[in-house]
C-alpha cells in the first residue's frame, strides 16, 4: 500500500495543536473564523496542500449545510471525498411525501429476481471457494476478498428477507433468511428485530442500533484501557470490522428482547448453533484447524468488513448529524441523512446493490432489485438533498481520524479534540487522501 501524506497542512496543525489550550475548540486551533459562514469560505478556497486542516475544518464548523451557496457546498463536497452533499430538507416535507413520489412499480416483487439472488449467491459463494482451494499463499487475500464479498450476498438475501421484500410469504421470508444467516452465524430474528429499530430511528442519537457516536459522557466512564479499546478499534481502519463486536453485543443476549420475541429469537438462535455444532466440526475435520481458518474464518471476517463498511459509509459524515429524540425528523434522517456510495462494479453485484442504500432507508419494503430505479427517482425529485459518493480514501481518512464524538453544534469531534494523540497524529500524516 503507498501512502500519500500532505506535511505541509499536518506540520501546520500539529503546531497549533501543540500550542493550543485543551480548552479550545478544533476551529479555534486551527484559527478559523467562529463564524460557520466565514470558515466555510474559507474551506471551499482552501488549497490542496491545505486540505485535511479544511477537512478537520468542516468536521468542526458545519452545522447546516444551507448555510452554504451550491459552489460552496460543491467545494465542501470534493474537501470531504464527497461527490455531491446535499442540502438540508426543508421541515415541511414527511417521509410519506417522498414515498408517495416514487413509482409504484418500485415497490413491486419479482419472484424470479428474488429466487435468483439465491442461487447466485450460493453459487458465488461455492465458486470463490474453489477459487481459495487452488489459489497460492500469496494470492490468498484476493481469494478470501471475494469469498468474503460472495458471504456478504448471503446477508443480502436474509436482509430481504427481514424486511419483508423477498416474498409475499412471511413464511417462506423466516426460512430463506434464517438458511442464509446461519452460515455466517448471524441469528435471524434477533438481527431483524434490531435491525427493523435501526430503521425506525435512522440517525437517532441513542436508539439507533446500527452505530453512534460516541457520548462524551460515556468517554468520561472508560478506564485507560477501554478508553484505548475504543480508540484503536472506532478511530482506525479497524472500525471497519467493528460489526463483529456488534454481532456480539447485540444478537446473543436474551435480555435485550421482549418475552413475545423470545420463541422466536431462540429459533434463530437454535439454527446458529446447530450450524455451530454441525457445520463447523465437518469443516475441521476434513480440512483441520487450517482449513477451518481458511475456509470459514477469513471469508468471515471479509464479510463483516463489508458488513461494517457498508454501515459506516451510509450513515457517517461530518455534515449530517445525529440528533436526539426531540429533534429528529423522519424523512431528514432517511433521505439526506443517508449516503449513497458507489463501490466497484464487482462488489455491487455479489452484495445485490445494497451500497444503492437511499431508497431502501426511505421505504424499507423496496426489493433489492430495485433499488436503482428508486434512487433514480429520487434523484429527480429530490437529488438536491442526497448527498452521494464513490469509495475512496478521502472519505474514509476523514471517518477513521475525524467522526468519533458526538458533538451538539459541530455533529462530531474528533477522539483527541482536546489535545492531539498519536494514533491519530500518525494516521492524518500517513492515510492517503485520493478519491
Amino acid at each position: 500500500m503507498v501512502f500519500a501524506a500532505a506535511s505541509v497542512a499536518n506540520k501546520g496543525m500539529l503546531a497549533s495543536r501543540a500550542n493550543a489550550k485543551p480548552a479550545l475548540t478544533l476551529s479555534a486551533r486551527q484559527g478559523l473564523s467562529s463564524s460557520p459562514r466565514v470558515g466555510l469560505k474559507k474551506l471551499a478556497s482552501a488549497t490542496v496542500a491545505a486540505r485535511h486542516v479544511a477537512a478537520n475544518a468542516a468536521a468542526a464548523e458545519v452545522t447546516s449545510v444551507n448555510q452554504l451557496t451550491d459552489s460552496e457546498r460543491a467545494a465542501l463536497a470534493e474537501k470531504l471525498g464527497f461527490r455531491t452533499i446535499g442540502k438540508e430538507l426543508p421541515d415541511s416535507v414527511t417521509l410519506q411525501d417522498i414515498i408517495k413520489s416514487m413509482p409504484k412499480e418500485v415497490f413491486e416483487f419479482n419472484m424470479w429476481k428474488a429466487w435468483s439472488a439465491v442461487f447466485i449467491a450460493v453459487a458465488s459463494l461455492a465458486a470463490s471457494l474453489y477459487i481459495v482451494s487452488i489459489s497460492p499463499w500469496y494470492l490468498l487475500p484476493f481469494a478470501w476478498a471475494l469469498a468474503g464479498t460472495a458471504a456478504t450476498g448471503w446477508f443480502v438475501v436474509g436482509h430481504d428477507c427481514g424486511h419483508r421484500s423477498f416474498s409475499k410469504n412471511k413464511l417462506v421470508e423466516d426460512i430463506v433468511g434464517t438458511l442464509m444467516f446461519a452460515p455466517i452465524i448471524f441469528p435471524f430474528e434477533p438481527w431483524r428485530i434490531k435491525h427493523n429499530q435501526h430503521h425506525a430511528h435512522t440517525n437517532k442519537l441513542v436508539e439507533d442500533t446500527a452505530w453512534h457516536p460516541v457520548r462524551r459522557e460515556e468517554m468520561a466512564k472508560w478506564s485507560p484501557v477501554a478508553a484505548w479499546v475504543y480508540k484503536t478499534f472506532l478511530g482506525s481502519p479497524l472500525k471497519l470490522w467493528a460489526s463483529v463486536g456488534h454481532w456480539a453485543i447485540w444478537h446473543f443476549d436474551l435480555n435485550k428482547y421482549t418475552q413475545q420475541q423470545k420463541p422466536r429469537v431462540l429459533a434463530s438462535l437454535a439454527a446458529v448453533f446447530t450450524f455451530m455444532a454441525v457445520g463447523w466440526p465437518l469443516i475441521i475435520h476434513y480440512t483441520g484447524w487450517v482449513g477451518f481458518a481458511k475456509y470459514w474464518l477469513m471469508p468471515w471476517l471479509g464479510y463483516h468488513f463489508w458488513m461494517s463498511t457498508f454501515t459506516v459509509v451510509h450513515h457517517t459524515a461530518p455534515h449530517i448529524p445525529f440528533k436526539a429524540a426531540s429533534e429528529w425528523n423522519a424523512a431528514k434522517a432517511q433521505l439526506s441523512g443517508t449516503v449513497h456510495c458507489d463501490y466497484p462494479r464487482w462488489v455491487e453485484f455479489l452484495c445485490f446493490d445494497i451500497n444503492v442504500h437511499v431508497p431502501h432507508h426511505v421505504m424499507a419494503k423496496i426489493p433489492w432489485y430495485n433499488l436503482r430505479a428508486a434512487t433514480d427517482s429520487l434523484r429527480k425529485n429530490w437529488g438536491e438533498y442526497m448527498t452521494e459518493a464513490s469509495f475512496n480514501w478521502r472519505m474514509m481518512k476523514n471517518i477513521f481520524t475525524e467522526c468519533h464524538v458526538y458533538d451538539e453544534e459541530k455533529n462530531y469531534v474528533p477522539f483527541d479534540f482536546a489535545k492531539e494523540e498519536p494514533l491519530f497524529a500518525f494516521q492524518r500524516k500517513v492515510l492517503p487522501e485520493s478519491m
